[in-house]
């Protein structure tokens, strides 16, 4: 794992991509993506030689690091045998991947409908909720992310769907726990748990129980800030769903496959939702592919009825390849363990003695490999560095404290007021470790923009 400088190829490919690829999330003029070389485990480079540790995973996706041989060397056998089939047959790589995903999933969520990916996920987990109930609305929670396509975005409870929300989705958002910032004025986390389900609960008496087909969750909210909720408050949430008849989703797309410590960041809490959402770690992102667990009252409904719906790559080959040499591998290589331990015996307190040393952290909170500083301009009234959805000289902040991160071989995860500590779950200590001494520096700066 050696970067070999080659400028000239990096211009060429950074040349064609600002020629021709159009991206995500972004004002195409506006931006400067860095080309990248080549990856391995924790870290990428770049055509200059520099090389990052990737406290990112991607966007939260290499849960076994990049180019891990065993799932290059499956897709590569894959590919030999069957490069692709149409979803309507059975496929054994199909077959394989969705019996191991549903021998880890919770309960009796045993079916398994292949997606491309997360977004794609939740659409199809609201139809069934909708199909299966005879109801319309979806209740979701601000502070939350689900996806770009249509209903997912709607779903989703940050700045990201304001452009996409017509107002016609179907769609209430409510407040979820986050004793941090509460919107409860609660003291504690039992105050906080029982003030968000009373909320919740006179949410759905006044849209009219009988409208609401779902509620979605992510089990521990991702990009939004890795808010682990509270005690008590998802069983407390599966409650008031059996009592309403209403669905219960969890969107585990980015907490899911090892990610928290568990399979399924839902194995933290007990609760056993009736579809449950997954993609990014469950094959390290290496081919596209997400999918829905189905428990048994939702999979009864289309037992004699068609499910109308589908995707012509739904469990293409390849992904589901990927996906079955992921799941050994972590469970060959104590993937989750690591991810448990090193969270709780490594991460958690490094990150704790960093707020020590820097009052621009306000908050710490995570668990496994799933953490999130919270930076504020003062620890006190808890104001953020920079103001919501901050963008140019108001985010300047955390635009040094990524620059300085950079500088020092870090490729941080930075989203509002946050960075967040989120490399792969396989990652060793003294990765961990080497990270930890590059937050120290960018922090450093972030204590330059706070006041007394």
């Amino acid at each position: 794992m050696t970067p070999q400088p080659n400028p000239q190829a990096g211009a060429a490919v950074k040349a064609a991509d600002r020629a021709h690829v159009f991206h995500s999330w972004s004002a195409q003029d506006l931006i400067d993506p860095l080309a990248v070389a080549g990856a391995e485990g924790s870290y990428f480079w770049d055509y200059d030689g520099r090389r990052y540790l990737d406290f990112t995973s991607g966007l939260v996706f290499t849960n076994v690091g990049y180019q891990h041989p065993k799932i290059v060397a499956a897709i590569q056998e894959q590919a030999a045998k069957m490069t692709t089939f149409a979803p309507a047959f059975a496929v054994e790589a199909r077959s394989e991947a969705a019996r191991l995903i549903a021998e880890r999933t919770p309960g009796d969520l045993d079916k398994i409908f292949f997606t491309n990916g997360g977004a794609d996920a939740v659409e199809h987990a609201v139809r069934m909720a909708r199909l299966h109930t005879g109801r319309p609305k979806v209740l979701s929670a601000y502070r939350s992310y689900h996806g770009g396509t249509q209903q997912a975005i709607n779903l989703t409870g940050d700045p990201r769907r304001w452009a996409s929300d017509g107002a016609a989705a179907g769609v209430v958002h409510f407040w979820a726990p986050f004793l941090y910032r509460s919107r409860f004025y609660a003291q504690t986390e039992e105050q906080e748990t029982a003030r968000a389900l009373e909320h919740l609960e006179t949410t759905i008496a006044f849209e009219g129980p009988a409208t609401v087909a779902a509620v979605v969750l992510e089990t521990i909210p991702g990009t939004a800030g890795i808010m682990v909720p509270p005690a008590g408050y998802l069983a407390g949430v599966r409650e008031l769903c059996d009592k309403y008849g209403i669905v219960f989703v969890l969107d585990e797309v980015m907490a899911g496959f090892g990610r928290t410590g568990e399979w399924f960041a839902a194995d933290l809490f007990g609760v056993v939702p009736d579809l449950m959402t997954f993609a990014k770690g469950v094959n390290s992102g290496y081919v596209p592919l997400g999918g829905v667990a189905i428990g048994q009252k939702i999979a009864e409904t289309f037992a004699k009825r068609p499910y109308p719906g589908g995707l012509t790559y739904s469990g293409h080959p390849l992904a589901c390849a990927a996906a079955v040499a992921t799941i050994d591998v972590m469970a060959e290589e104590g993937v989750v363990e690591n991810a448990k331990r090193l969270g709780a015996e490594v991460v958690g307190p490094a990150l704790a003695a960093l707020a020590e040393r820097h009052p621009s952290v306000g908050e710490v909170r995570g668990v496994g490999m799933f953490w999130a500083l919270d930076l504020v301009r003062n620890r006190e009234t808890r104001e953020p560095l920079v103001p919501y959805n901050a963008a140019g000289e108001a985010n300047a902040a955390m635009a040094a404290f990524g620059a300085v991160a950079k500088e020092q071989g870090l490729w941080p995860f930075v989203n509002m007021n946050r960075t967040h500590v989120v490399p792969p779950c396989n990652v060793s200590e003294a990765e961990l470790k080497e990270g930890f001494a590059a937050l120290d520096a960018a922090l450093s700066v972030a204590d330059e923009f706070t006041v007394a």
